[in-house]
């Protein structure tokens, strides 16, 4: 018997959209990356990509869909495959971040409304290991989950027009890092030298979803170091597999 219940929609002429319950957690997570997985292997040539979400997977075809109840019949077929294997492998990214002054905008005045000082921020945020649900809004946007209650805090009314990229930022009941400049409406407290997104290599994203993810914090002059190992792309991240 599967675990959920899933619905199979009609998203234009060649999607499908897979959704499962509304409810977030890691237990649809690994569903939800379990199935994506088993897409990928699958003998069903016409696939040409597979985007998920926190309960979705959004399936697109090469073609028009010309029988969209076979092309529904397939995927439940698929589904209700049982896995051979019970274990997965996932890893586990040391991110290093610097939550100096310098590059903390918002640190002091979020550590004011939170009546925290700033080192325990540093500490409840980097103690924490967050799971990677999805990548999104931009390219190499981890949407992580796990952030310490006593560090939710409402996004911003305004927000920055530029935000800078590697910007390590909390906003509502999240956290993450922006992966290039862009506009953003949470509260920057830290960077990150690394590249989140390098359209270069054979995967521009180094993480998929389901991976898990802790921020190491670093001072500024190990900041500045491991930064220039990275503009001259020589920078090994560090990382751990497990068994999920």
């Amino acid at each position: 018997m599967n675990p959920f219940e899933l619905t199979y929609t009609s998203f234009g002429e060649r999607s499908i959209l897979i959704e499962w319950p509304e409810k977030v957690n890691e237990n649809t997570l690994k569903d939800i990356v379990r199935f994506k997985n088993r897409l990928k292997k699958s003998n069903i040539k016409s696939l040409v990509d597979i985007n998920s979400s926190y309960n979705s997977l959004l399936i697109n075809y090469d073609s028009y869909i010309e029988n969209i109840y076979d092309a529904f019949s397939e995927l439940k077929a698929l589904y209700s495959v049982k896995d051979s294997q019970k274990k997965s492998t996932c890893k586990l990214w040391k991110i290093p971040v610097c939550y100096d002054a310098l590059f903390a905008s918002d640190m002091s005045n979020f550590s004011e409304e939170k009546k925290l000082k700033i080192e325990e921020v540093v500490r409840l945020h980097s103690s924490v290991v967050y799971t990677i649900y999805f990548i999104g809004f931009l390219p190499g946007f981890l949407y992580l989950g796990g952030l310490d209650r006593r560090l939710f805090f409402p996004r911003k009314d305004t927000p920055n027009l530029n935000v800078k990229k590697g910007s390590l930022a909390i906003g509502g009941e999240q956290t993450g890092i922006y992966p290039q400049n862009s506009p953003g409406g949470w509260h920057i407290i830290g960077n990150s030298p690394i590249d989140f997104f390098d359209i270069t290599k054979e995967r521009p994203c180094f993480a998929s979803a389901g991976d898990r993810l802790q921020f190491i914090p670093v001072d500024y002059k190990t900041y500045n170091d491991i930064k220039t190992l990275v503009e001259a792309r020589v920078y090994q991240l560090e990382s751990e597999v497990f068994d999920d």
